[in-house]
């Protein structure tokens, strides 16, 4: 399914039923940081891929952030 600007997402391998999404951050000095995340658009899934600090964390559960 292609997105606003014509671009196509990949499916989420976990469930097959979603589309794997970029969303994008800003960093401690306000530069953008794009595609920080991938998150599933199924919300029974969860899946997501994020970027922290260099290191790549994967997840089945989205969690609140306490900021």
């Amino acid at each position: 399914m292609p997105g606003i600007d014509g671009t196509t997402f990949p499916p989420c391998q976990s469930c097959n039923g979603g589309l794997l999404i970029p969303l994008s951050d800003y960093g401690r000095e306000g530069a953008p940081i794009r595609y920080k995340a991938w998150v599933c658009t199924n919300p029974a899934c969860g899946f997501h891929l994020r970027i922290d600090n260099g290191e790549i964390s994967v997840g089945k559960q989205i969690a609140k952030s306490s900021k």
